[in-house]
């Protein structure tokens, strides 16, 4: 930003003190704030508000959304490329190496997840994931964080497919379901905690696949739902002060897909996951009813073949023609683990080379790690 010297010359209007410590390409993304962004190729043909839902958001937190919002004007370097490395065990963390050796090239962002599945059930683990995260934040990478929550309305724990669940139950004070519930909250907040001191901008996203019947929080009441996600909106923004997270409205791909969308004041990107062979609006559907969100939007999960026993045969070039020509809002993918990963599959090198794609390397250098980075 620059005013007009009186004699012809631009003069740099002096920036606030605590823009002028942060690297230059967060002050870009800072002002870019200032004014939206439009969504170049949007159905809806509108603007992508640069500002977060949460007001008090970081520097950082605001310039990688703004970041997110300009990727959709550009012709190249506008997907992201990124690879999830498992849950709290960490079991897939040498996948982003992997694809670095079949590709010469590292995922732009890593994904992990809380939950620690175990014989007994699950709980929240966050000591292994957050170790994966902050490295690769450190090294120059976007990171994204989900949670397969157990049920709080189960006492014996786990519950991860449990039915019946009323999610208003969450909300009642006084009922043990609601002290289960916060205190599940609080330990996804340490975890969360825990990276925002570290600096770490987090695409967090909450409730996966919402709009299915597989998760104790799935299908239920769409006004059920979006009083839960407020309520966690509300409480780790104003309350427990995570004003580093990015919130990921992220459904299953289908009909239905829109219908849990908790509004444009709580939700900062939206993304759907897929798993199937075929890219294509038959096979993979909801897509043109998120596109109309002023969003940044991707594939929030990616995997081949179904949710169950991929073979490893794909051929990720049919994944990438596939978004590209009849999902042109995407601006990042995220790929499952194991033999979901272009890793484990075929043509990653034609994936991740693409002039399309993004990876870590070309990411703007402050965008992730540390300032000096």
């Amino acid at each position: 930003m620059s005013a007009q010297h009186p004699s012809g010359g631009l003069t740099p209007f002096p920036l606030p003190s605590f823009m002028q410590k942060i690297p230059p390409f967060l002050v870009l993304g800072l002002l870019l704030g200032a004014a939206p962004l439009q969504a170049a190729g949007s159905s809806s043909q509108s603007a992508l508000p640069a500002a977060p839902s949460n007001p008090a958001a970081t520097p950082r937190t605001r310039a990688v959304l703004a970041f997110l919002g300009s990727l959709e004007a550009r012709t190249e370097g506008r997907i992201l490329s990124g690879q999830f490395t498992g849950f709290a065990s960490q079991n897939g963390k040498d996948l982003p190496a992997r694809i670095h050796e079949l590709t010469g090239q590292w995922p732009a962002v890593v994904g992990v997840d809380y939950a620690d599945f175990h014989k007994d059930g699950s709980d929240i683990a966050t000591q292994a994931a957050n170790r994966t995260a902050l490295a690769y934040w450190r090294a120059g990478g976007l990171v994204t964080v989900s949670a397969h929550l157990y049920n709080p309305a189960n006492p014996a724990g786990g519950g991860l497919r449990d039915k019946g669940v009323d999610l208003d139950s969450l909300l009642k004070p006084g009922t043990d379901t609601h002290k289960r519930w916060h205190r599940q909250l609080d330990e996804v907040a340490q975890g969360l905690s825990e990276l925002r001191a570290a600096g770490v901008v987090v695409l967090w996203r909450p409730f996966h696949e919402m709009n299915g019947g597989w998760f104790w929080w799935g299908d239920k009441s769409p006004e059920s739902f979006v009083r839960v996600w407020r309520h966690m909106h509300d409480y780790y923004s104003r309350v427990k002060q995570l004003d580093n997270l990015l919130w990921v409205y992220g459904p299953n791909h289908g009909p239905t897909a829109d219908r849990f969308y908790p509004g444009d004041d709580v939700v900062d990107v939206t993304g759907f996951d897929a798993y199937t062979d075929h890219v294509d609006p038959d096979h993979i559907k909801g897509y043109d009813a998120l596109a109309a969100r002023p969003k940044p939007f991707g594939f929030a999960e990616f995997g081949p073949h179904g949710s169950q026993n991929p073979p490893g045969d794909f051929d990720y070039r049919r994944f990438l023609d596939g978004m590209r020509k009849h999902f042109p809002r995407s601006t990042y993918f995220l790929c499952w683990d194991e033999k979901w990963s272009p890793a484990n599959n075929l043509h990653a090198r034609e994936l991740y080379t693409h002039p399309a794609i993004l990876n870590r390397d070309a990411l703007p250098k402050g965008l992730a790690g540390d300032a000096k980075h």
